[in-house]
């Protein structure tokens, strides 16, 4: 298709989100961008919050690894619905009960100062490589499909969509994307569907005989059951609950917009909704990864991976489709990086530089020092889309969770030390236990074969990354003081 029309499309979907933007920032304030106020719609933020979980990886990277890995990803959505319960009935009544801005504020009170900062830069750190490589593997697509026919270089292509990005958060923050996120989902998830509806259309098939095709070609097998794979269903399903304790739980980004709901009755049924919709989902962007390699070995594609679903679209579908893919393409990625960006700007103001604690600066001083911040993480967003740029990664969503495994498991040890022990810590100390976990799970995994021979250390690093925390926080800890009790 004209590349030319390709781009009026997405510059006609952005001005769409613009709108939005501006109806819902009017009178903003920084509890607006913080929290929107504490009136965001439970409905509103569970829908929303699927494209948020979904992000661009699971539109890419799921259906093309289907082809390697059949439907065992669904092993790890099992795990997933399993820590969304935990999140919804031990971490939000405990949020809301401390009545938390930034969820990092409850190590400051549970443990200690030290402990905040320390807990408030993993998640800095982490939020901002996984939102970043989600970031890189969407503007990579459509570098390909439209960008590089235009001669547009890469890095322009980067620099114009986090321009985008800024323009509809800069005021309005957590009010503004509960909206476009709703918006969003709704785009990706009706071009999904769409998507699935012609492929089998195209196939000439129903229901059932794709289903059958793809038993036939060992595409739909869920379960592994060799306690040696990587893929094992006991170390998937747990891998699965504590990834999204840590990576939803444990992260401002997915926390803020529940706790920018009005209670705590309505942040726990947007939670189980968004969990229930997520699961259903997932297993049909797997059903659509099935449908993409059957049509795949039809047409005699050489494409796999990452590369898959959009050469598919783009180089057998008419043109209607391409432009139903690139606004579900666009819809899967701006949920997962405005959501990360305004985060990041909350966690790094309220955590690191305690804006709400400086009494005496103006609500406009604050303000400023907001944008400013904001500003900041645009440019390092940018910086490191062209890191991965120059790594290229043939499977991002492997990347993204190799990643998180070793950013996330320290906050998962913190707040498992603070919610299930009643011990205080050296505070000071704590820094030093957070840093060498990460490094010694990093060299466990570098020599886990002379270590465990032919088990494979997959995701599960994340639990012995939290484990390990969680024990050097034990041997600094003494028995807490009664007053000190949350």
């Amino acid at each position: 298709m004209n590349p030319i029309v390709l781009l009026s499309v997405v510059l006609g979907y952005f001005c769409l989100l613009l709108g939005v933007a501006w109806l819902t920032s009017r009178r903003a304030t920084n509890d607006s961008f913080f929290i929107g106020n504490r009136s965001s719609h439970w409905l509103l933020v569970a829908f929303g919050m699927v494209g948020t979980s979904l992000s661009g990886v699971t539109f890419i990277s799921v259906p093309g690894a289907v082809g390697r890995d059949a439907f065992s990803y669904f092993q790890l959505v099992a795990g997933h619905l399993i820590g969304f319960m935990v999140i919804a009935f031990v971490l939000l009544p405990l949020y809301y009960r401390l009545n938390l801005t930034s969820i990092y504020h409850y190590l400051g009170q549970r443990l200690g100062t030290t402990s905040y900062k320390t807990g408030a830069s993993f998640f800095i750190v982490s939020r901002t490589f996984g939102a970043t490589a989600r970031l890189y593997l969407v503007i990579n697509i459509l570098q390909a499909a439209i960008l590089d026919r235009l001669g547009v270089p890469f890095w322009v292509t980067t620099l114009v969509i986090l321009l985008m990005i800024l323009l509809y958060t800069f005021e309005g923050g957590v009010k503004t994307i509960v909206w476009t996120d709703t918006l969003q989902t709704s785009c990706m998830l009706i071009g999904l569907l769409i998507c699935v509806y012609f492929l089998l259309d195209q196939m000439h098939i129903g229901l059932a005989e794709s289903l059958a095709a793809m038993e036939q070609r060992g595409l739909s097998k869920i379960l592994v059951l060799e306690s040696d794979s990587r893929l094992f269903v006991v170390k998937q399903v747990l891998a699965g609950i504590f990834i999204t304790i840590a990576m939803s739980g444990l992260d401002q980004e997915m926390m803020q917009k529940n706790i920018s709901v009005r209670t705590l009755a309505d942040s726990q049924k947007n939670m189980v909704l968004m969990a229930l919709v997520f699961t259903g989902v997932v297993l049909l962007f797997l059903f659509l990864g099935g449908l993409l390699h059957l049509f795949a070995a039809q047409s005699g594609m050489q494409e796999t991976g990452d590369k898959l679903f959009a050469a598919v679209v783009l180089g057998h579908m008419p043109a209607f489709i391409q432009i139903i893919f690139i606004i579900a393409l666009i819809s899967a990625l701006f949920p997962s990086a405005d959501g990360a960006i305004t985060a990041l700007t909350s966690s790094f103001c309220i955590d690191l530089l305690g804006l709400q604690s400086h009494s005496d600066w103006s609500p406009e001083q604050k303000k400023r020092v907001r944008q400013h911040v904001h500003l900041g993480f645009a440019a390092l967003f940018l910086a490191l889309v062209m890191g991965f740029k120059w790594i290229n990664d043939p499977s991002m969503i492997g990347l993204i969770l190799k990643l998180a495994a070793y950013t996330y498991g320290p906050l998962l040890g913190l707040f498992a030390f603070g919610i299930l022990t009643q011990r205080s810590v050296r505070d000071r100390w704590v820094p030093w236990v957070a840093f060498a976990s990460p490094a010694l799970c990093f060299a466990i995994d570098a020599n886990q074969r002379a270590l465990f021979g032919s088990y494979q250390l997959g995701l599960e690093i994340l639990l012995l990354n939290g484990a390990l925390t969680f024990g050097g926080l034990w041997m600094l800890s003494i028995p807490k003081k009664p007053h000190a009790a949350l």
